[in-house]
């Protein structure tokens, strides 16, 4: 994890590498808990019984469910010192150019990509942020996901 003491030091790291953020492993737990929560039950991610003659040999992830683990995975990579709150804002890309086979370890490298200061909210200044954030697969060949996520900083 990289700490910085203030959004101020952001600045001088626009453009660059911040860090590989922490592993964590995703189970078949997991994902049948996302399948529950959003109503998502294909058999690939829910029936491993029948994900094993399917296309990827194994149940896999759903996309969005890797998408979902973006805060925190961010918040094992990143942390900013000083600041009163931190909002998501959105998503300006997002590929999954990789499945995720159940029982797989994921980890994030972060880029910050732009910050843009913004006018006060409740007495608070604020920065917007734009991360790429590339999640990559222990032993893949290719990223699971890749996102541009944009969010905002109060201090």
């Amino acid at each position: 994890m990289r700490t910085f003491g203030s959004v101020a030091e952001l600045e001088a790291i626009v453009g660059e590498d911040v860090i590989d953020g922490e592993w964590i492993t995703i189970d078949q737990a997991r994902v049948d808990a996302f399948a529950e929560a959003t109503d998502d039950r294909q058999w690939i991610h829910v029936d491993p019984e029948r994900a094993r003659k399917g296309p990827f040999g194994g149940p896999i992830a759903h996309g969005f469910l890797t998408l979902s683990l973006l805060p925190h995975l961010m918040a094992g990579a990143v942390r900013i010192d000083n600041t009163v709150m931190g909002v998501n804002y959105g998503l300006n890309k997002v590929r999954f150019p990789a499945p995720v086979p159940v029982g797989s370890r994921l980890r994030p490298h972060v880029r910050l990509l732009s910050l843009e200061h913004l006018p006060s909210q409740m007495g608070h200044a604020g920065v917007q942020l734009v991360w790429e954030v590339t999640i990559e697969r222990e032993g893949g060949d290719k990223p699971v996901c890749v996102a541009e996520t944009v969010s905002r900083r109060y201090g």
